[in-house]
């Protein structure tokens, strides 16, 4: 897909009265990232230019290009998604700028489909700002990429020692425990552990699942959704062959470091996963999208208005978020080769079992 090997990462731009081209400028930066990658960011060369200038990265320099054709190695470019002004105001709401992070977003998913790229790096973006055709609720990155891709997503929450995901997202907590069925949580695990396969290599994934209510219920006094509806999911995702366990009382566990013991956490709503996340990850975890074609990461915090403009936003968290677009691209790649040759397959599976 890429000259000379090296992967193309698209970038949407985010809200652009927010950090997104800060953070996305601070990360490339450094010339080392472009031996790694060669990013194409989606927006407008007037738009880049104005961020560099007002954060003043006098050395900071890019390309601009009109089509992909113009794109070469070892250089940062702007792919100009369109054409008209801009009116930017660094932390302030305004539907005109959602209009355009969502036209950043397209053209991202435009150009995974016909090819151009090998991985889709979004910043952040704010819901309240952007409105879909017909009126449609926009709810985030996660959804909306899976129903432009046709795939199912699992938000998944990753660092180096962490891995979370989530059976629901973002709704409202009074809806989460009628969302909660046996079958959705069954198809968050195996979902879960496809991708720790897939996309981090992981052949015998170990996988914990928590409880809904205080102390898991408390074999029923706080609820029956462990009994009823969670622990039946594991019981038939493990006979299934997969390794999964709990449920889990999601304090004690966090507390006491259980999550260490395993690969990846399955947590039942967005809150209990991601405040046990950014607790212990922050400004170094990535959010990664799994159960999709397409493989899209983003940092794992907001458009940072109330600092935008000021250049204090930190970019570990976007930097990280390319490395795992790279690390994930690369291991699909190779998963599918494994899996398409049955001799390879079997290679691999007793080298990883200490058999020469």
């Amino acid at each position: 897909m890429s000259e000379e090997n090296v992967p193309i990462i698209g970038i949407s731009c985010g809200d652009l009265n927010g950090i997104g081209m800060e953070v996305i400028l601070k990360t490339f930066n450094n010339p080392q990232m472009l031996e790694l990658c060669t990013p194409v960011i989606f927006a407008h060369s007037k738009v880049a230019s104005y961020h560099r200038k007002s954060l003043q990265f006098t050395d900071f320099n890019f390309q601009t290009a009109n089509s992909f054709d113009q794109i070469k190695p070892k250089k940062v470019w702007v792919l100009n998604s369109w054409n008209e002004p801009v009116d930017l105001s660094y932390g302030t709401l305004s539907d005109e700028v959602g209009a355009f992070a969502l036209k950043s977003i397209d053209a991202g998913i435009a150009a995974w489909k016909e090819g151009k790229i090998d991985a889709l790096v979004t910043a952040p973006i704010n819901k309240n700002n952007i409105t879909l055709e017909g009126g449609r609720l926009f709810t985030g990155h996660t959804g909306y990429i899976g129903e432009e891709t046709e795939g199912e997503p699992l938000m998944i929450l990753a660092s180096e020692n962490l891995r979370i995901a989530l059976v629901t997202g973002h709704i409202a907590l009074a809806e989460v425990a009628q969302k909660l069925t046996t079958e959705a949580i069954e198809k968050s695990i195996k979902k879960l552990h496809d991708s720790l396969q897939q996309d981090f290599g992981i052949r015998k994934p170990k996988i914990a699942v928590l409880g809904l209510n205080p102390h898991a219920g408390d074999n029923g006094l706080m609820g029956d959704e462990e009994a009823k509806v969670i622990a039946p999911a594991i019981e038939n995702s493990f006979a299934k062959n997969m390794l999964v366990y709990g449920p889990y009382p999601a304090d004690g566990f966090f507390g006491a470091e259980t999550y260490k013991e395993f690969d990846a956490t399955l947590a039942m709503y967005h809150d209990q996963g991601l405040i046990a996340f950014k607790s212990i990850a922050f400004e170094e975890g990535v959010n990664f999208t799994a159960g999709l074609p397409i493989v899209r990461t983003s940092p794992d915090h907001g458009t940072g208005m109330d600092i935008a403009g000021k250049n204090q936003a930190s970019e570990t968290s976007f930097r990280q978020a390319v490395f795992l677009a790279l690390s994930v691209s690369k291991q699909r790649k190779e998963y599918a080769e494994i899996n398409s040759n049955p001799l390879k397959k079997a290679k691999v599976k007793a080298q990883k079992e200490g058999f020469r």
